[in-house]
């Protein structure tokens, strides 16, 4: 039996597949998919470095804005602190401040009320909000990619394999260089789909961890700026005593 079979594989003719066998072997629907998954595959590159190159110089300068501010803060000066809020837009940090500063600077040369205060909060917390939009622009995009891209690889799966059926159709004496081209077809828009889903979800899980931090960040500043406004309540409300 064996012997039968080493016959019947020598009588093959030899079949090479390389990527360029295998380009001229794709189908109209191969090419198709193979067109949209390196679509996704650019996308997945540009958001990457996109959003690297944000959250990087959002994280050096709210380390430098951090600094300033609480020196500004601590002298009591709101606009010197709000300035140096306007000059650092790329930090979560600074737009969270800013908003909150704004809020309470509207207020000052009255008396502080509860009211005041939680207006600070309302105004932190959508500041919040926008910035986390912000920060997640593009992350879901990623998500999609990581979901999809091997369900369209598997399409051209799919696609290579009917092509291979319909050849051995077609032939009576079918033999691997009739079906080999549509085969390699169907694992190369795999292995693609494959290639690209990864790098994806990779990246969106990462990024998402990246988010999940600048959110805790923008929280607890947040928090002690309000902490801020209720000593200065407090000061004001012992100046009248």
């Amino acid at each position: 039996m064996m012997t039968f079979f080493l016959m019947f594989l020598e009588q093959q003719p030899k079949v090479e597949f390389g990527l360029y066998e295998i380009a001229k072997s794709l189908t109209i629907p191969g090419w198709i998919v193979v067109f949209v998954l390196l679509l996704m595959s650019v996308y997945v590159i540009a958001i990457g470095i996109e959003r690297w190159m944000t959250y990087n110089t959002a994280k050096q300068q709210s380390r430098i804005f951090a600094q300033k501010v609480a020196q500004a803060l601590k002298n009591n000066n709101i606009e010197e602190a709000i300035s140096i809020s306007d000059k650092h837009k790329n930090s979560h940090l600074a737009m969270v401040v800013s908003s909150g500063l704004k809020e309470f600077q509207a207020h000052q040369g009255y008396e502080i009320t509860s009211d005041e205060l939680e207006a600070s909060k309302r105004a932190l917390q959508r500041a919040i909000a926008v910035k986390q939009a912000e920060l997640k622009r593009g992350l879901s995009g990623l998500a999609t990619v990581g979901s999809t891209a091997p369900f369209v690889g598997l399409f051209g799966t799919v696609v290579g394999i009917i092509a291979a059926f319909v050849a051995l159709a077609k032939t009576e004496n079918a033999g691997i260089a009739v079906v080999g081209g549509a085969i390699a077809e169907a694992l190369v828009a795999t292995a693609f789909g494959i290639g690209v889903a990864v790098p994806a979800v990779w990246l969106f899980n990462y990024y998402t961890n990246k988010v999940a931090n600048f959110s805790v960040e923008m929280e607890n500043s947040a928090s002690e700026l309000i902490d801020y406004f209720i000593k200065q309540r407090a000061k004001q409300l012992k100046s009248k005593s």
